[in-house]
């Protein structure tokens, strides 16, 4: 099929390129601003293919400044939009551990021991202190809540409604059609496979769509981007090391929790020192909530749902949670190498935008507000070609999205921002003293510290827990887990003084029941694996299997002759898998392990 311009990914760099292109396409009379080379006499053909089952699944709760939102939308009332609120409050917690299981260092248990000393004289209040300001660069003020699924069916809603921008959910793109050196449309993902991507009953081979320009927002594990990435390479100097996977609730909070829409919490030093939590309160008595967890975490069996529950439980969100109710739950990859991991943005025919193009803000915290602003300026540079008549080169998109990219305060505080985090590669404290500096000095000062691929930086299982459990008793705990099917955090926590979850039932649930009924996973049959794990033997020989734990979905498991076991049935999408492998590919040792390829299905939920 031949259309003008095919769009990978419905998020919200698309979103705001959708937006800011539908409305110029056509001219107050009617008639097209320039005729589609597709189908002469119509506007340019413009299609979107979004692998979720529908608009706005599977993606999540956010706090943002929404500068490049409210530019789209002038007139943007929030409460046109489910769970949407302006910013209220803002305050940022340093968490104590209340259990005493806590991995800490020297240094915070020093500064632990002087908080409960002086607690009478700080803002101390259920275990954890409260900042007496929230830095500028964090403030998120005259920003909006927003439940991003829901946002972005909003958005669906709009650039549909203009009758000139075709959207369309529940169709993976498998790759780019590449061509001489140039990106010539996209592959959509086979149908009727089996597992292994063979043809099976009802067969249909995955459609050509060719274009003049293909639009590139598939996410920071989208594989598309990363085929791209993989054939032009990055450029020199940039790496894509730092990532983070963000698990996150959405909650009735109970009757007693007196939390007005609007308020944002954000909190760091517990359940570990490296996790940082946030919670987000929405109308009607709803609040976004959880934890990130970063790749420079070295524990070797890292999770996210056990520690989220921890955190949780901490006495100072505990007491506006407790009696409160899961609605759905759901997680993520994030990009860390923000502007430091930028790829190429335009080739001949194609171009990038949003988190996957390096637009995430590594100071402020800040993503969707910049991937809008990217797919807005895009739009802005293909009507500025559609209109002269000149093709989609490399040099023409320099020209038009690049330069305007380079101009614009994303490429401004991205740069500020570019080493912000840099000084997380050797502690925790670092990591928040070099943000410190950067943020107070505005980009001219921060600390160092070099990203490692995981291969190259996390540790066995025996030397992570040295001096805490032997050996031989690991070796004990791993048998016993790999016979059982599951993953080995769970009995290393344990084993190290972590307490039971108290399940309740409502708030407090299994894994597996947040699947059942928080996650509303589906995955319709007939596609192949997305997720499979190149060199087996490799596996065979890993000690961590990283992967296994780090699964947000429990999909991953204990598989025959060392090798894990995947079961799509499971899987949400978050990417977790592919950046935490701990063993390298057997040809390019930038890359893991892992190969994460299109696939369908996920989430069924418009709240995450």
């Amino acid at each position: 099929m031949n259309v003008d311009i095919v769009c990978v990914g419905f998020g919200p760099a698309m979103g705001g390129f959708l937006t800011t292109l539908s409305r110029q396409l056509v001219k107050e009379d009617g008639t097209p601003l320039v005729e589609s080379a597709a189908t002469p006499g119509l506007p340019p053909q413009v299609i979107c293919y979004e692998r979720a089952d529908d608009i706005g699944f599977g993606v999540s709760g956010v706090v943002t400044p929404a500068r490049s939102i409210k530019t789209s939308f002038p007139q943007l009332d929030p409460a046109q939009i489910p769970l949407a609120a302006p910013v209220k409050h803002e305050k940022i917690a340093y968490l104590l551990d209340p259990v005493g299981a806590s991995r800490r260092s020297a240094s915070l248990r020093i500064a632990d021991a002087l908080i409960r000393a002086g607690r009478w004289a700080l803002p101390y209040e259920h275990n954890a202190l409260n900042l007496p300001w929230v830095p500028p660069f964090l403030r998120k003020h005259d920003g909006l809540v927003l439940s991003l699924g829901q946002f972005m069916q909003w958005v669906g809603a709009q650039v549909m409604g203009s009758g000139t921008v075709q959207v369309w959910p529940s169709m993976p793109v498998a790759s780019p059609l590449f061509e001489d050196g140039k990106v010539a449309g996209v592959r959509l993902a086979d149908q009727g496979t089996d597992r292994k991507g063979q043809p099976a009953d009802g067969f249909m081979a995955g459609m050509d769509i060719r274009a003049a320009l293909t639009v590139i927002g598939d996410g920071p594990v989208g594989p598309v981007g990363r085929q791209l990435d993989e054939k032009f390479g990055l450029p020199a100097g940039h790496h894509q090391h730092d990532w983070a996977v963000g698990m996150k609730f959405v909650v009735d909070l109970p009757p007693h929790a007196d939390l007005e829409p609007g308020t944002v919490f954000h909190t760091f030093g517990y359940p570990e020192p490296e996790i940082f939590g946030f919670m987000y309160v929405h109308p009607g008595r709803i609040a976004s909530l959880g934890i990130f967890v970063p790749s420079w975490f070295d524990n070797p069996v890292r999770t996210a749902y056990r520690y989220l529950q921890h955190w949780m439980l901490h006495p100072y969100l505990w007491r506006h949670l407790k009696g409160g109710t899961l609605r759905s739950w759901g997680a993520k990859s994030l990009q860390e190498s923000g502007r430091g991991g930028e790829p190429h943005l335009a080739g001949d025919g194609y171009v990038r935008i949003g988190e996957g193009s390096g637009s995430t803000n590594l100071l402020t915290g800040s993503g969707i507000d910049e991937a809008w602003a990217t797919g807005s300026l895009l739009a802005e540079g293909v009507i500025e070609l559609l209109q002269a008549g000149q093709p989609f080169t490399r040099e023409n998109l320099e020209q038009a999205y690049v330069r305007r990219r380079r101009e614009s305060w994303v490429e401004k505080e991205g740069r500020i921002a570019e080493k912000a985090r840099d000084g997380f590669q050797r502690g925790v404290v670092t990591g928040l003293l070099g943000m410190g500096l950067t943020g107070l000095s505005g980009g001219r000062l921060h600390l160092p510290g070099k990203p490692l691929p995981p291969h190259r930086r996390v540790p066995s299982v025996e030397a992570y827990y040295r001096g805490r459990i032997p050996p031989d008793e690991i070796a004990r705990l791993r048998a016993e887990c790999t016979a059982k099917g599951t993953g080995l955090h769970s009995a290393l926590m344990d084993r190290v003084g972590w307490p039971t979850i108290p399940f309740d039932g409502k708030l407090l649930v299994s894994h597996q029941d947040a699947l059942l009924t928080g996650g509303k996973v589906q995955a319709p049959a007939g596609y192949a694996d997305h997720v499979v794990f190149i060199d087996e033997g490799a596996c065979a020989r890993c000690g961590t299997k990283i992967c296994i734990d780090a699964c947000s979905g429990q999909a991953i498991t204990p598989g025959p002759n060392g090798v894990p076991a995947f079961d799509r049935e499971k899987c949400i999408h978050c990417g977790a898998c592919l950046w935490n492998c701990s063993q390298p590919h057997p040809t390019d040792p930038g890359r893991t392990n892992v190969e994460f390829r299109a696939g369908a299905g996920g989430l069924h939920s418009a709240e995450n």
